[in-house]
């Protein structure tokens, strides 16, 4: 009997989140920053590793390659444009990984803005669930600093999250939420939305309970990065005296620069 698919949070570090797709049997693990945790959780659930996803070449994303693979023999798969070792299957957008062992495709995204190179990866299950694994790129209320890319970047990466249907879920890599969120306030205060989800998402954690996975509708709904356009945070960058420029990616550079020192 095939087994239906599932994604697992693996908790790693002080709030990274390596993520497990697996069907009882077989696994894929997606940016194993840490080994050990991983291991942890296969043998726990009496998991097979098939594959290892990467989503960019920060050291918390890929530090526990080399030593899984010293256990599993598996393709690692990973994005073209980011230097990273021991890659398998370098992968550019239009690309698609299968799967087998899972029955899985994923197709995968080019999405620069916090690496050169950073990509996604997108499934379309046949039973209608829509998945991102978005790495850096988004977060649950926030989106990742631009270390290598641009705005100009940033904004049309975050642009194809944008187009995913509403009921995508995300799949991000750290709990940043209550953070995120408590941005997110600031710069938009009058959203309800947003007001409301702060307080979700502390009583979330307050309970020690995950944050995520989130959807591509709710994000709309309430993170200030894919609503950077709306007039009602412009005014409330031009109030704060960080608007230089008018546009929505001036806009946009100027929440992210106001979001890097935000306290």
């Amino acid at each position: 009997m095939i087994q239906p698919l599932q994604v697992t949070a693996v908790p790693a570090f002080a709030d990274n989140y390596l993520w497990l797709i697996h069907d009882q049997q077989h696994a894929a693990v997606v940016d194993p920053g840490d080994a050990a945790p991983i291991e942890a959780a296969l043998a726990a659930m009496h998991l097979k590793l098939a594959a290892i996803l990467l989503t960019h070449h920060h050291h918390d994303h890929v530090g526990g390659v080399k030593e899984l693979l010293a256990h599993h023999q598996v393709p690692v798969f990973g994005p073209a444009r980011d230097k990273i070792d021991d890659l398998s299957y370098p992968l550019t957008e239009g690309d698609t990984v299968t799967l087998p062992e899972l029955g899985l495709q994923l197709s995968v995204l080019d999405v620069p803005g916090h690496t050169a190179g950073h990509i996604a990866y997108v499934a379309d299950l046949a039973d209608g669930q829509h998945w991102l694994f978005c790495g850096d790129t988004l977060f649950a209320g926030g989106c990742g600093r631009l270390f290598e890319g641009t705005p100009e970047q940033m904004t049309a990466s975050l642009a194809k999250f944008e187009a995913l249907p509403d009921a995508t879920r995300v799949y991000c890599a750290h709990e940043y939420t209550v953070s995120n969120l408590r941005f997110a306030v600031a710069a938009e205060p009058g959203n309800a939305a947003i007001a409301q989800r702060l307080a979700d998402a502390m009583a979330l954690r307050e309970r020690g309970e995950s944050t995520v996975p989130s959807t591509i509708g709710q994000e709309k709904a309430t993170n200030p990065f894919l609503r950077y356009r709306e007039p009602a945070i412009a005014q409330t960058l031009r109030t704060e005296g960080r608007l230089q420029q008018e546009g929505p990616v001036a806009a946009f550079a100027a929440l992210r620069d106001w979001k890097n020192n935000y306290r």
